[in-house]
């Protein structure tokens, strides 16, 4: 299993950078999350993405936001051969991309472009990308927001989507092979009540208590630190898993 980090921004932009958007190759190819910035970078790599299947873990912006321009690029046959990627998608996310589509004034936009599906809390999921996927919910403000556990049968990635501080993380990455987990906040910095995200001390603790093998913080502004010894993630990093 191979990881591609193709974007990994927070909620706003590093300089130069992709919202959320994590590629794992193993016999097909599986996007987490489509943030702001990601179809771009994929663009890098082929003319038109032919990704199998992308699962979105919630409904902020920096998370799914590149649909929407997939969309319009599929409509328009710039996609090529008309091919549409399988998109899971939270509970209840179909009739929501309904109703976006009907306030875009194009009702059936994210049908064009995608084969849709949703995903239901702790049943995993067998992809057409050849991996299964479970989604656990986790605590982010009032959102309903997912953390994903994807596995090809030999090797596991966890990835904690965003996440508040919760046992939940830990249980999520359970000696898995990688823990990609956000680390948004400064080190005891609060961003409201509930809360929504984690500093880097809160992600560290996440793995340490998970056993998983390997951690990559992500979604962390360019701006703050990381202790020594842990690895960062960037736009194009690639890992085998």
């Amino acid at each position: 299993m191979k990881l591609t980090v193709v974007g990994c921004s927070p909620a706003w932009p590093n300089p130069g950078g992709a919202q959320s958007g994590y590629l794992v190759e193993a016999d097909g190819t599986l996007l987490l999350d489509c943030g702001a910035g990601v179809l771009a970078k994929l663009r890098l790599r082929e003319s038109w993405p032919h990704v199998d299947s992308i699962v979105i873990s919630h409904w902020h912006l920096d998370h799914w936001g590149d649909l929407v321009p997939w969309v319009w690029g599929s409509m328009f046959r710039l996609g090529g051969d008309g091919w549409r990627p399988e998109l899971w998608l939270p509970p209840g996310g179909i009739e929501l991309l309904g109703a976006f589509g009907d306030r875009m004034g194009t009702p059936r936009m994210f049908w064009n472009a995608f084969q849709l599906v949703e995903y239901a809390e702790g049943e995993p999921f067998e992809t057409v990308a050849g991996l299964t996927v479970t989604a656990t919910e986790v605590p982010h403000y009032t959102l309903q927001t997912f953390a994903f556990r994807v596995t090809n049968g030999d090797k596991t990635l966890a990835y904690s989507g965003d996440s508040a501080p919760t046992d939940i993380l830990a249980e999520v990455a359970r000696d898995a092979d990688l823990f990609i987990c956000e680390a948004t906040l400064v080190d005891g910095d609060s961003d409201g009540q509930p809360r929504g995200h984690l500093s880097a001390d809160e992600a560290i603790a996440a793995f340490e208590a998970s056993g998983a093998k390997r951690l990559l913080v992500t979604h962390r502004p360019d701006e703050l630190d990381l202790p020594a010894g842990y690895e960062r993630a960037y736009d194009g990093l690639e890992l085998e898993v």
